[in-house]
């Protein structure tokens, strides 16, 4: 069982940036791939990007390419999503979600309650 928090969800301007950061409890956190989805409103959750469980391999939706950016820190249980250059179609909100596959996109075992993220034009 993994559980997952995130925070660092908020409001910013167009072009500006945000840092989401998940926690995750357990041992066996660095057995498990990492990633974050995001469920804009009236729309599907979406696949956003994926980190593999040694932080070797990472994905990103076209949307996001460029200007997102995950990472991990396995001492700590941490997965990180840095977003630059913020527009107003990423609001949303962002979820985090943990998986044993990996495969392009990230099928989720396990997922975070989820942080906001406006973004004003």
């Amino acid at each position: 069982q993994v559980q997952l928090v995130e925070s660092g969800g908020g409001l910013v301007q167009a072009g500006g940036s945000l840092r989401l950061s998940c926690a995750a409890s357990g041992r066996t956190f660095s057995s498990y791939h990492m990633g974050w989805f995001r469920q804009a409103p009236g729309k599907e959750r979406e696949f956003v990007t994926a980190i593999s469980w040694n932080g070797g391999n990472t994905y990103y939706a076209d949307s996001v390419k460029g200007r997102f950016t995950v990472s991990r820190d396995n001492a700590k249980n941490l997965v990180y999503l840095q977003m630059n250059s913020l527009k107003p179609e990423d609001t949303a909100v962002y979820y985090c979600a943990a998986g044993t596959v990996l495969i392009a996109t990230l099928k989720p075992l396990y997922w975070g309650q989820g942080t906001q993220v406006t973004v004003s034009s």
